[in-house]
């Protein structure tokens, strides 16, 4: 509950921005720029909290970015003006930066072998969730006043984020953290605290089996498909409704959503049993393959919006697999120190991409935008390929002491 109203709340914030250009009058530059707000601040939020998560600890972290979403809800409420929205949303997204990189983390770290898998694809999957609630909450208000669409967004993330607080109380600091920073008595009190008396906790037998890849390569990698995932998502379900089909974005990125979080919840209680690198590499092919058919077939579904809405669901759901399984990899590669650190610089490069894209692709015609889109999956693609023969396996219930 923890992490997966978390996700669902990063997701939720994120999506503002798109539901966002339809509050105030603005012309086309201005909309850009709120899209990429989004983003921007969002890679800020992790630059900061990701080395702050390694020097300080997982848990101080949420008790930051919380108030800042506590604060930031409240002000979206009640801007009423561009700049303010923008100042609000900017607080928000920050937070939502930092909690995203700090689940990602911890989550690795405190979890047990068996499960750390499919508990990091179900609270990743809680991100689809968050888009789905976003645009039903939108949709169900968008025949209402302004003001009260704005109204219902605010109130129910300040729901989201009560729920958020008391389950935050219930965790406990990441003991590989404390212990690998030399604060052994800190983990003994969390080991006291969290695990009853006598209860056996089982010593990890580490094999080294094949050499690591180095940390450039896993960086290299590990970011190409993280922004590929970023971009490829990003444009066809935040930015594509804005650009091309304004009266359709809040059922776009429902539709989306939905779709991705059914194909979540599908492979979410395997994630433990398959392939880390045969999955990444599956999904990247299945997004590829399902953008170049919404490419060659813009003359057919610009006729009919079944298709296009088919095709949709098609690509979201490879989308998603693929999303759920490089965010769980993510995580999962780095030394215990230095995981907040090196997850950040994974996610503020492939996020940090997006938002040059969205500028890029304001003025392109609907072929050449859908064109430019394969070309990012096809990118992701090469280096799914690369993964699956030079990488290491990291699914199948390895190990976290065993990878890092």
């Amino acid at each position: 509950m923890a992490f997966s109203l978390g996700m669902t709340l990063e997701a939720y914030i994120f999506g503002m921005s798109s539901i966002a250009t339809n509050w105030v009058p603005m012309p086309k530059f201005l909309e850009s720029l709120l899209l990429a707000w989004a983003p921007l601040w969002l890679i800020i939020g992790i630059a900061f909290t990701g080395p702050l998560s390694d020097k300080l600890g997982r848990k101080r972290m949420f008790y930051l970015t919380m108030s800042l979403y506590a604060l930031g809800a409240v002000g979206i409420t009640f801007a009423y003006e561009y700049y303010l929205i923008l100042l609000f949303l900017a607080m928000l997204l920050f937070a939502a930066g930092g909690e995203m990189n700090t689940i990602m983390v911890m989550n690795h770290e405190i979890m047990p072998n068996r499960h750390r898998s499919k508990t990091m694809f179900f609270e990743i999957n809680f991100i689809n969730f968050g888009g789905l609630l976003l645009a039903a909450v939108a949709l169900s208000s968008a025949y209402a006043s302004v003001s009260f669409q704005r109204l219902m967004i605010g109130a129910t993330a300040i729901v989201i984020l009560l729920v958020l607080a008391y389950a935050r109380l219930k965790i406990p600091e990441s003991i590989r953290w404390l212990e690998e920073k030399g604060d052994i008595e800190g983990a003994e009190r969390e080991v006291k605290k969290y695990f009853k008396e006598g209860e056996e906790v089982k010593v990890e037998e580490i094999k080294k089996d094949k050499k690591l890849p180095s940390i450039p390569l896993r960086l290299a990698v590990s970011t190409i498909m993280a922004g590929a995932n970023t971009i490829g998502f990003g444009l066809m379900t935040y930015v594509a409704g804005p650009y091309f089909f304004p009266q359709l974005t809040a059922t776009i990125i429902l539709v989306a959503s939905i779709a991705e979080f059914a194909a979540g919840l599908g492979i979410s209680p395997f994630a433990d049993r398959i392939s880390r690198k045969l999955i990444l590499l599956i999904s990247f092919v299945g997004t590829a393959s399902s953008t170049a058919a919404i490419y060659l077939t813009i003359p057919l579904w610009s006729s009919n919006l079944i298709l296009f809405w088919f095709l949709l669901v098609v690509l979201n759901v490879f989308t998603s697999i693929g999303y759920l399984t490089e965010d769980t990899l993510k995580g999962e590669l780095w030394p215990t120190t230095k995981r907040g650190t090196y997850t950040a610089i994974v996610r503020f490069v492939s996020i940090g991409a997006y938002i040059p894209v969205i500028f890029l692709t304001a003025g392109l015609s609907i072929y050449q935008y859908m064109l430019f889109n394969f070309s990012v999956w096809f990118i992701g693609l090469i280096a799914a390929i690369l993964w699956f023969t030079k990488g290491i396996e990291t699914g199948k219930g390895r190990s976290l002491s065993e990878i890092s």
